[in-house]
């Protein structure tokens, strides 16, 4: 299990201040509001840093953080990935996961054929779609509905689905 949790992605600056404009990964932006301190990864390094101030455009989240006062400083952190510690992260409810959790899990029938590990999840409207891809490669793309997800076992790295028709 990941020590941290990837919460967005900086894009961009935002004025002259030092604010970063940023691709939240959480299902609910409004979440930035509690947060305290994040750590700012790039290819180089991870360095904490204290927030100073959240402000919302739309969908993105704009962050003021402590020691970024001008758009050359926040330029250098263009690209880099926002994390949170484990301890920190949001409550989820049951039935709930990380996608951090997930990704690489075995996706198995419930007839016990193995169909892959799991490589990415991504959303499309009403649910997630589980992306699946095989030994060689190959992707499957399945609903993470009820009908299909069986079961998911965090301790035992499986994901048990049911086919069914149409599906594959």
């Amino acid at each position: 299990m990941q020590k941290n949790l990837e919460i967005g992605q900086i894009v961009n600056t935002f004025g002259i201040k030092g604010y970063v404009k940023v691709v939240p990964y959480v299902d609910n932006i409004e979440r930035y509001n509690e947060l305290k301190k994040v750590y700012v990864k790039s290819k180089k390094e991870t360095k904490e840093y204290e927030i100073e101030e959240v402000k919302y455009q739309k969908n993105m989240v704009l962050l003021k953080l402590k020691g970024i006062d001008k758009v050359e400083e926040a330029e250098k952190l263009r690209n880099s990935f926002l994390e949170v510690d484990r301890e920190n992260a949001i409550k989820l409810e049951e039935g709930e996961y990380f996608i951090a959790d997930l990704i690489g899990m075995s996706v198995i029938t419930d007839e016990g054929k193995v169909l892959g590990k799991l490589d990415d999840i991504y959303n499309r409207g009403s649910s997630d779609i589980y992306v699946v891809k095989d030994e060689l490669g190959k992707q499957i793309l399945l609903p993470a509905i009820e009908e299909v997800i069986n079961e998911i076992n965090i301790e035992d790295g499986k994901i048990i689905i049911h086919i069914i028709e149409g599906l594959i």
